[in-house]
């Protein structure tokens, strides 16, 4: 029975790779030596019982005698156990042939479940217009789906996992450092680094002294994150910046966004990677209100983020420790009270989803200990990364087919991709699909924030040097997912869009460049399909010809490439986008079907 039981086995394993284990593995079928000789006639048997399947009564006997035939020399041996053999021929051959079958339904139960659990809260802008879809619509979506689901009848295979010497054990959190230029983003990224231990105080010492000779003694924290010398010299961030520092529950990946309205296209790249968003403005005179007013880039920042799909919004009220404001408890209640209604709108509650700190970059007060009552009496909450450790756990999907956005890629030795894994576990040596190339390729190496791990997991920051593709051939915005499942790509699509702000009218045939998850590409309205009631959901019954700020439609939308999405409804992080055209945000979006 043991013995059946392997073969089964071995059969199983191959029918999942469609692969015939004879061609593949000659040894599968000629036995080296007496040890796997009773398993000779089983596979031979296998084989032979799936030709001989139309004469039934005859198949027991013309099965054994190819057995012993087929076993090409161990025919004695095979003599000997064969109505062993016999019987079983039949039990291996169903996997073979019919195996697929099951796993098809298996798996595409596999697909709807993950994608599925909502319970995770939407965005408050999707969560009210939830009722914008009509019946109709509905219905459509729902056979697409199921259509989809036939077509590819695939899913990650969950087989229990082997190998799982090295995996981060903490939970992984994304935090973006958003807001205007010289809020102090790096600053604080730098010091939080110092403060965890991440940065060594000898190269601390170097940076001080190099800032130092180009008078720039206040920057030197930022050139933990700020690593490039145009950087470095202007004192601006340009690409997001990456580093990690750990706390005793999670492990923290920090994203430093550029803050200058030149570089908005790579903080929405930061921003999709983001669990946590931490919005940080100066309480210096002048410099809060050039951030918020209008022209500046705290608005901006704070919606990207929300349509990045961000929950929890921290708002740090930097450089309190200047001159000019002190630690006044006046200024700090100005800055939150002004920045508040603008947050409210956005859909964070204020309850729930958004935390005011006073803080000082340069200083570290209010980072990682509490302020000192004797500088800062009025405010009696926690420090920065002790409430972001506190913060509840996140929703992942553990269970779901392996996706990961790719934010960036490098030759070493191999193609290295970098990304967040958005749902799904890769492990070393499995096979992975790039989208929407469809190139195949190979796991050679595992690195989750720098150290070389076995296995990732949603959430975590990850580089994975693959085989079988060259780092031309991949941009950003490419996907690395499931071969079994492969994430939908598509060029048109319907969608609904918010159109937050845009001094003329939109209709048909205009365009602008879309942002969804990490790729940029530019796209064409096809066609306005209907006007939304923001209040009620109510659809128009005509097409409109246009649509202006502050309405919500339907439309057709066409892009330049094939690009990665998926239904909002089933995957959000891949179905939501924002529109941008004269480097101003003028609207969000989510994919509602994909067209073609």
């Amino acid at each position: 029975m043991e013995q059946d039981s392997e073969n089964n086995d071995m059969s199983t394993k191959f029918s999942t790779l469609n692969v015939n284990a004879q061609e593949f593995v000659p040894s599968f079928c000629s036995p080296p030596s007496s040890t796997t000789t009773p398993a000779a006639p089983a596979a031979a048997a296998a084989a032979a019982a799936a030709a001989t399947t139309a004469a039934a009564p005859a198949a027991p006997t013309s099965a054994t005698s190819s057995g012993g035939s087929g076993s090409g020399g161990s025919g004695g041996a095979g003599g000997g156990g064969a109505t062993t053999p016999t019987s079983t021929a039949a039990t291996p051959t169903p996997p073979s042939s019919s195996a697929p079958t099951p796993m098809e339904k298996g798996d595409d139960d596999a697909v709807k479940t993950p994608e599925n659990n909502e319970s995770e809260p939407l965005d408050s802008w999707d969560a009210e217009e939830d009722s914008i879809l009509t019946p109709e619509d509905e219905e459509m979506d729902l056979d697409d789906a199921e259509v989809d689901g036939d077509a590819a009848p695939k899913v990650s295979k969950k087989k229990p996992p082997k190998v799982e010497e090295s995996r981060s054990k903490k939970e992984h959190v994304n935090v973006v450092f958003i807001g205007h230029v010289d809020a102090g983003k790096s600053t604080i990224g730098g010091q939080i680094m110092s403060l965890t231990g991440m940065v060594d105080k000898r190269t601390l010492e170097k940076y001080e002294r190099e800032a130092r000779e180009k008078s720039r003694e206040s920057w030197y924290l930022s050139w933990a994150l700020d690593t490039n010398q145009e950087e470095r010299d202007k004192g601006k961030t340009v690409e997001v910046g990456r580093a990690y520092f750990e706390t005793e529950k999670k492990h923290f990946t920090i994203l430093d966004a550029p803050g200058h309205k030149s570089f908005v296209p790579n903080m929405i790249g930061g921003a999709a990677q983001a669990d946590l968003a931490v919005l940080v403005i100066s309480a210096r005179k002048g410099e809060f209100e050039t951030g918020f007013d209008r022209g500046g880039q705290t608005r901006e920042h704070a919606m990207l983020a929300k349509t990045a799909g961000v929950k929890h919004l921290v708002v740090l009220v930097n450089k309190m420790d200047d001159p000019t404001v002190n630690w006044d408890v006046e200024r700090y209640n100005e800055c939150k009270d002004k920045i508040l209604p603008y947050l409210k709108k956005l859909g964070f509650n204020p309850l729930k989803d958004l935390t005011f700190m006073p803080v000082s970059g340069i200083t570290g007060q209010g980072l990682r200990e509490r302020i000192d009552e004797s500088t800062c009496p009025w405010y009696q909450g926690p420090a920065f990364i002790p409430f972001i450790d506190e913060l509840p756990s996140l929703n992942r999907k553990t269970d779901g087919p392996f996706i990961m956005p790719i934010v960036d890629k490098y030759k070493d030795m191999g193609t290295v991709l970098m990304g967040k894994v958005e749902s799904g576990v890769a492990k070393k040596g499995i096979n992975l699909l790039v989208m929407p190339n469809r190139t195949q390729v190979c796991v050679d190496q595992l690195w989750s924030d720098d150290e070389e791990v076995t296995s990732v997991g949603p959430g975590e920051n990850v580089k994975i040097k693959v085989k079988g593709i060259e780092e031309e051939d991949v941009s950003p915005g490419f996907v690395l997912c499931d071969a079994s499942n492969p994430i939908k790509t598509g060029k048109i699509f319907d969608a609904q869009v918010v159109i937050l702000e845009h001094k003329s009218i939109i209709c048909a045939g205009y365009s602008a460049v879309m942002h969804i998850h990490c790729a940029a590409e530019e796209i064409t309205v096809k066609a306005l399909i209907c006007l939304v009631d923001k209040k009620s959901g109510d659809k128009s019954k005509t097409r409109p010809r246009f649509v202006k700020q502050d309405q919500v439609a339907i439309m057709r939308i066409e892009c330049s490439g094939l690009i990665c999405l998926e239904q909002f409804k089933l995957f959000p992080q891949m179905g939501r986008f924002t529109l941008r055209d004269e480097n101003k945000t003028i609207a969000i979006g989510k994919v509602l079907k994909v067209v073609e």
